[in-house]
């Protein structure tokens, strides 16, 4: 991935109006949201390339080697938008993993 500007970030909406990623990320203590935070910063400039992993099916996880192992799942919408769909941490790993592609999936049919 390989982009000039930094992107546009936004947020996977449930038919409910609830954001998981948001939802998630309110769950976290001020210094964990400020690290996640941090990498969703990253990632939409452009870094932070190392810590992210294609998971195939159009979604990414962005790896946090802080606390429980944290992990951001996302789509590129074109070259120009990140969305984010939601957060977990290595123990919901498998879970997160297929409710992301279930969302992204949602997404791109809409």
């Amino acid at each position: 991935m390989c982009y000039d500007k930094a992107r546009r970030v936004i947020y996977y909406a449930l038919e409910n109006g609830k954001e998981p990623f948001r939802e998630w990320v309110k769950k976290l203590n001020i210094r964990e949201q400020d690290i996640i935070m941090t990498y969703v910063v990253r990632v939409r400039s452009g870094g932070a390339k190392r810590n992210i992993k294609n998971l195939g099916d159009g979604i990414f996880e962005i790896k946090i080697q802080y606390g429980p192992g944290f992990r951001i799942y996302f789509g590129n919408q074109g070259r120009n938008i990140i969305l984010l769909l939601l957060g977990g941490d290595k123990g919901s790993q498998k879970r997160d993993i297929s409710l992301a592609k279930k969302y992204w999936r949602n997404y791109v049919s809409n």
